[in-house]
């Protein structure tokens, strides 16, 4: 039998702790106190949330699933780098609830912008370690450019989101949610 190279327990209890939070996530919301339709689409700030939250731990999931796949052992290293990144993640239903009972109040938008720049900070690091280090016959030179250019570039935007947010949360939130779309697809091409 070959000896562990620690993965599938990091792989393991990472797809836990996602699990969990989607889980918090939905324990927050609640049904509106009237038996109406009305009264529900009265609470769309929730619902937003809600759904946007639920969007983006889902695309972290993939990215870091997919980022995982090119792990060839655990280290020390990776397993802290990982942790940090489920902590930044694991802000992501605190946001969630201040931005919703705010309803899109400005600091509550700002920080959720806040938690993605973190969020996008810790999977920066995380590329770093994992597919830095690789030789170019398994991840080409140029889908790593591309991989730590859409994570450049998607740190700006949330950091730029985070400050406009103070003064216009709706626009801090839309550029969150565009930078959502460039994740859709974990992989880089090439």
């Amino acid at each position: 039998m070959l000896p562990s190279s620690g993965l599938e327990r990091l792989n393991a209890f990472s797809d836990g702790v996602f699990a969990v939070l989607i889980t918090v996530l939905v324990l927050d919301l609640r049904p509106p106190e009237a038996p109406t339709f009305k009264a529900l689409l009265a609470s769309w700030e929730t619902w937003l949330s809600y759904g946007v939250s639920y969007l983006f731990i889902a695309i972290v999931w993939a990215n870091h699933h997919h980022l995982l796949r090119h792990a060839k052992q655990s280290s020390a290293t990776l397993m802290w780098l990982n942790f940090a990144h489920l902590f930044s993640v694991s802000l992501l239903p605190l946001a969630t609830a201040w931005m919703a009972v705010s309803e899109l109040a400005p600091q509550p938008v700002a920080f959720y912008a806040a938690v993605f720049f973190l969020v996008n900070l810790t999977y920066l690091f995380l590329i770093r370690e994992l597919i830095d280090p690789m030789p170019d016959n398994e991840v080409s030179p140029q889908a790593r450019r591309k991989m730590r250019l859409r994570a450049l570039v998607t740190l700006l935007l949330f950091g730029l989101a985070a400050i406009l947010a103070l003064k216009y949360p709706v626009v801090g939130l839309g550029i969150c949610i565009c930078c959502l779309v460039v994740y859709l697809r974990p992989q880089a091409r090439g």
